[in-house]
């Protein structure tokens, strides 16, 4: 019997990797063709190892040239007709727009993955309109749109962007193997904050920053660490966080590969993004091994936190709400510390388990394929 062939459109090898790895490994054991179009990195080559089989495509982020986006729905165009696959999964809104209407020409079935509308839905209402129209143009046809957070689905079905072809599902879910529960810092150890995300006024690192500085004149031993590379869009910030650091209200660590030891070291992880959520991967990850969560109170960072039993939420943009809330972690006794992180794997145990996301993508899968 003829393998049935799985495309999946991404726009970077190190996030379809660390968050897709599972479903793909099991589309592999079960038989199918997998297919990974997406910007070459480190990352390509191990799944090309395990079976998959590899479309280079070149995809400017956070770009919004005309001429790169139509030579993107092009190149879209192209692999489809050439590859011909049963299935196209899609992930962020680049593959999702532009791989979506290419799938909806070509009447080839499409499961669009919104791990978040993007910044653009905060801003203008020009700007905003447009997206609305390219979403519709792109999803009304989608097999099956999965959304990771309740407002983002609200938002697309108010504006009659989709109609019944949705699904919630939570978020991208976490490898509970992966990410197991660690031993909470110990008593002695001084209060060890952290950031992980792209360096980017959206991700919130100036609210951060300026939360670093009056906790650090407050309570000089507290540790405020910064993970992530510069966003080349924002190269103010190189100077700023390099003052940040060398005045020692941060550690700046840049770009790691493997977060997991830093956040084992941490007590709790802040979260400050503006808005353009999925569903936090990283504070599923850092709850699962059992740190504490602090974040804005906005979709795809709220639904994670049970405001006092795993962490604390504060406005977004608020400067003077983030300090207030580092301040009461600060101020709890170690033993309630240890408790909001087994609390936040426990959470993440019951609602967040990747497995869950595995099996809704692989039931939609099966019905496209045995449909054919």
């Amino acid at each position: 019997m003829k393998k049935k062939k799985v495309l999946l459109l991404g726009n970077h090898g190190f996030v379809i990797y660390n968050f897709r790895k599972e479903l793909i490994q099991k589309l592999l054991a079960e038989g199918y063709e997998v297919y990974i179009s997406l910007p070459n990195d480190e990352k390509v080559e191990i799944m090309v190892g395990w079976g998959c089989k590899f479309v280079e495509t070149k995809i400017d982020r956070r770009g919004t040239n005309p001429v790169s986006d139509s030579k993107l729905i092009l190149h879209y165009l192209r692999i489809l007709k050439e590859i011909k696959p049963d299935v196209v999964l899609t992930y962020t809104i680049k593959p999702n727009l532009y791989g979506g209407l290419a799938c909806r020409l070509l009447k080839i079935p499409c499961v669009n993955n919104i791990t978040g509308l993007g910044s653009g839905f905060n801003q203008n209402s020009a700007l905003k309109k447009f997206l609305s129209i390219l979403y519709k143009v792109s999803l009304k046809k989608s097999y099956c749109v999965f959304f990771q957070n309740t407002e983002d689905r609200n938002t697309l079905l108010e504006s009659k962007t989709i109609t019944s072809n949705h699904e919630l599902i939570p978020g991208s879910g976490v490898n509970l193997d992966d990410f197991k529960l660690k031993p909470f810092p110990l008593k002695e150890q001084a209060v060890s904050f952290i950031f992980i995300g792209r360096i980017m006024k959206d991700k919130g690192i100036d609210q951060y920053l300026e939360a670093s500085k009056i906790i650090k004149e407050k309570y000089p031993e507290t540790i405020f660490n910064v993970i992530g590379f510069i966003e080349t869009t924002h190269p103010h910030y190189n100077e700023m966080i390099g003052e940040y650091n060398k005045k020692g209200y941060i550690r700046y660590l840049g770009y790691q590969s493997d977060v997991k030891p830093f956040i084992e070291q941490s007590h709790c992880i802040i979260q400050a993004s503006h808005g353009g959520e999925g569903l936090s991967n990283v504070l599923l990850e850092t709850a699962a091994t059992g740190r504490v969560l602090i974040a804005s109170n906005i979709p795809g960072c709220r639904e994670t936190i049970d405001v006092g039993s795993n962490g604390f939420t504060f406005e977004a943009r608020n400067t003077a709400d983030l300090v207030d809330k580092i301040e009461s972690f600060i101020q709890m006794s170690y033993e309630d510390m240890e408790k909001m992180g087994i609390n936040a794997r426990l959470k993440v145990e019951k609602e967040f388990d990747r497995a869950i996301v595995i099996k809704a993508y692989m039931d939609k899968i099966e019905r496209i394929c045995n449909y054919q």
